[in-house]
C-alpha cells in the first residue's frame, strides 16, 4: 500500500478534523501518501482533490467544520457515478479510501465497492450519534455540549417570566441528542422517536399539568428531536396553544454542527483516525474503525446501518417516572 484516499461526507461534525490530523500524521509515518477529496464524494467524480502533508494539518485539531469541505453527492446514486468514482480511484492509484460520515456516507461505500478495486474503510463522524458499531461518533459530543449551553440560558429566561419552551434539537429519525441533551439540562419532557412514533397532544399538555400542580406557575423545559412534529416545535407549539399550553419555540439548527470539539471529541477522532489507517495498511476491507467500551475495533460497514445500538432505555424510564416532581 502505497497511497490512500479520505473525504468528509454528509452532515459536518466537529472533530471531523482532529481526524484528519490524526490519519494524515499516521498515514506519513508508515510512509502512505494521503490525497483529500474536495466536498465528500463529489471531489472524487469532479476530480477536486489535493495532496495532504502534515503541514496542511497541523493547528487543525481544535477547528470546527472540515478542512474538506463536505457535501451530499447525488451522483452517487447513480450506476453512471459510481464507475466514474472507481474510475477516478483507479486512474489515481489509490490502494484505499478512507469515509469519516455516517450511514449514508457509509452506503455510498457499500454501492462503490462492486466498482472500485482498492480496499473501503469508514469513521463515523456525525452528531446523531446513530451509527452501529461505535458507542460514540465524532461530533456528538460536541454537539451535546452546545445545545445543552442553548439550553441551559433558555432555562434563565424560562425562569424568569415562568414560561414552557420546546427546544428543538438535531437528530433526525434518533433521539440520542435530544435524550442526552434533555437529562443533561434537566428538561421536563423529552420527546424523540424511541418514546413515540406518533405524539398525543393531550398527554403532553396532561404532563405539563401535573407538574405544574406539583410546582406552581414555573419554568418548563420539552426538547424534542426533529422531524417528530410535522412542522417541527414551532407548529407544535401553536397547536398546543389550541390546548390551553402557551408556550414558545427554540429550534437550535445548525449551530450544532459548529464550534470548537471538545476534548472527547478531539480525543476520539485522534483515536479513530490513527486506528482506522494501521487497519488499512493490515488489510481491513468494507469495515468501520469505531470504539466500544473504550476500546477501537473494526466493525462491518454492512452492518452499521441497522439501527441495533438502543438509547438508554433506564434513563427515558427516569425521566417519565419523576421529571414532573
Amino acid at each position: 500500500m502505497k497511497r490512500i484516499g479520505v473525504l468528509t461526507s454528509g452532515g459536518d461534525a466537529p472533530g471531523m478534523n482532529a481526524c484528519l490530523r490524526a490519519l494524515v500524521l499516521t498515514a506519513h509515518a508508515n510512509e502512505l501518501e494521503v490525497i483529500g477529496f474536495q466536498r465528500g464524494f463529489n471531489g472524487v467524480i469532479d476530480q477536486e482533490y489535493q495532496t495532504l502533508s502534515p503541514y496542511h494539518v497541523s493547528g487543525i485539531i481544535q477547528d470546527g467544520g472540515t478542512l474538506l469541505k463536505s457535501a451530499r453527492c447525488p451522483a452517487m446514486l447513480t450506476e453512471e457515478g459510481l464507475k466514474q468514482a472507481a474510475e477516478n480511484l483507479h486512474d489515481l492509484e489509490l490502494d484505499a479510501l478512507l469515509v469519516i460520515g455516517g450511514d449514508g456516507s457509509f452506503r455510498g461505500c457499500l454501492e462503490l465497492a462492486p466498482y472500485y478495486q482498492g480496499k473501503l474503510l469508514g469513521i463515523p463522524g456525525t452528531i446523531d450519534n446513530d451509527v452501529d458499531g461505535s458507542d460514540f461518533s465524532i461530533g456528538f459530543a460536541t454537539a451535546l455540549d452546545t445545545a445543552l449551553d442553548a439550553i441551559d440560558k433558555i432555562r434563565d429566561t424560562a425562569d424568569a417570566f415562568e414560561r414552557i419552551f420546546l427546544v428543538e434539537v438535531m437528530g433526525r429519525h434518533t433521539g440520542y441528542l435530544a435524550v442526552a441533551a434533555g437529562i443533561a439540562a434537566g428538561a421536563e419532557q423529552i420527546i424523540c422517536p424511541e418514546l413515540a412514533s406518533e405524539l398525543d397532544l393531550d398527554k403532553i399538555a396532561e404532563h405539563v399539568e401535573q407538574a405544574r400542580k406539583h410546582r406552581g406557575n414555573c419554568s418548563y423545559i420539552i426538547v424534542i428531536a426533529e422531524t417528530m412534529y410535522p412542522g417541527g416545535a414551532s407548529a407544535l407549539a401553536a397547536d398546543l396553544e389550541q390546548r390551553g399550553i402557551e408556550c414558545r419555540a427554540s429550534i437550535l439548527g445548525h449551530i450544532q454542527r459548529g464550534g470548537r470539539p471538545v476534548g472527547a471529541d478531539r480525543i476520539l477522532a485522534t483515536k479513530l483516525g490513527a486506528f482506522a489507517v494501521e487497519q488499512l495498511v493490515q488489510g481491513a476491507h468494507l469495515m468501520m474503525a469505531g470504539e466500544i467500551n473504550g476500546k477501537a475495533g473494526l466493525y462491518p460497514l454492512a452492518l452499521t446501518g441497522d439501527k441495533k445500538k438502543q438509547v438508554d432505555s433506564y434513563l427515558l424510564r427516569w425521566q417519565q417516572q419523576v421529571a414532573q416532581y
